[in-house]
Order: C-alpha cells, then structure tokens, then sequence
C-alpha cells in the first residue's frame, strides 16, 4: 500500500520550504478526497503540488505519512492547539463554547463529511488506513481535550476524574444524531441559529454534570 523512498532530507539545520510543505498538504488533501487514496499517487500529488516527487519524499517519508499528516492538518485549520488552552480566570463553559463552535464547523465542513465516508467505505478493505485517519484525526482531538479536561479539574473548574472518556462525553454530544444524519445526506448543515442552540444545550449540560 505504501510509496517509499528514502532521502537524506536537507540536511542538519536547514529547514524544510514550509511553503512547499503547505502545497504538498493541499494537493494531497484534494487529490485523497476526489481519487481516494489507492488512486492517488505520490507523482500526481506533486505534480499537483508542483514541485518534484524527490521534494514530496523529503517532507514526507511515505504515503501513509502524507495521508496522516494531510488529516492532521484539515484538524488543526479548525481546531488548532492553542484553542485548547486554558487561559487564567477564563470560565471553562467559555473554553468549551469556543472549542465546540470550531469543532462544530470542522465536523460539518464538506471535505470533512466526503473524507469521513470514505474512511467508512474503505474501512474494511484496509483496516490500517482507517487507523491512521483516526488516530490523525479523532484521536488527537479527544487528546488534546482530555489534557484540557484534566488541567480544569487541577484548577477546580470542573470535576473530571477520567478526563479521556468526559472529552468521549463532550465530542458525541456535539455531534449527536445531526451528525449522522449529514454522513448520510439525509440533511443539510445546521443554520447559525440552530447550531448556537444545540451548542449551548450540550456545553450546560456537560458543565453542569461535571461541576466540582
């Protein structure tokens, strides 16, 4: 399944072209989602990128690599890690607000919808690409939350005694049955209003039963 190649990098020191690096993540992005990724090659992605497949190796050792960090960049453009700091005096349904809306938007975006149900439908064919796409992508957003979950109860903000399975709590009460509904095209994305309504119902609710 993988594309290998090994390449001396560029060398001690030098940093990488993080602008090629950026272009090398869209083309992928882009090409994963309208080919699926048996059917995208690491020559049309940097053709797609335009820079050589030598520069694609040296950002990226592997395919799996590239599609890893391809999922782990869609994340982070909605949901990076600074928003999961834990400002002073900040109140913590404020800090779940702020991380809900964003991950609101991430799990309704369109792209994220068409890679969700082709991770479905090759879930089966190859196990171990549906797991790189969820410890890229789920995994590292219920991580991050969980490091937050468990510097709120430090502070006594929150009471959570199992920070991993409260950030589990959280993210299904987000998505909720909407979610699903929208994998299967059986509704379209919630309005603003709409979307506002259901994140204040879900951050309160969460809030009030981990209250200290």
């Amino acid at each position: 399944m993988s594309e290998t190649k090994k390449t001396t990098g560029s060398g001690p020191g030098r940093p990488k072209d993080l602008v090629k690096r950026q272009a090398i993540l869209e083309a992928a992005k882009q090409l994963f989602l309208r080919n699926g990724y048996d059917g995208s090659s690491m020559d049309a992605i940097a053709a797609r990128a335009g820079v050589s497949k030598l520069t694609v190796y040296s950002h990226f050792t592997d395919k799996e690599t590239l599609f890893s960090e391809a999922v782990k960049a869609k994340c982070e453009e909605q949901l990076p890690d600074l928003i999961f700091a834990l400002p002073p005096g900040v109140p913590a349904d404020q800090v779940l607000r702020n991380i809900g809306q964003r991950f609101l938007q991430l799990i309704d975006d369109p792209e994220s919808l068409q890679l969700h149900r082709l991770m479905i439908a090759m879930a089966s064919q190859d196990p171990t690409l549906a797991r790189l796409f969820f410890e890229a992508g789920p995994q590292r957003v219920l991580d991050v939350l969980a490091r937050l979950l468990l510097a709120m109860d430090h502070a006594e903000l929150l009471r959570v005694k199992q920070p991993a399975r409260a950030a589990e709590h959280f993210l299904c009460l987000l998505k909720g049955a909407h979610h699903f509904r929208l994998l299967l095209g059986c509704s379209d994305a919630l309005d603003a209003a709409s979307a506002a309504e259901h994140l204040d119902d879900v951050v309160g609710l969460f809030v009030r039963a981990y209250r200290p």
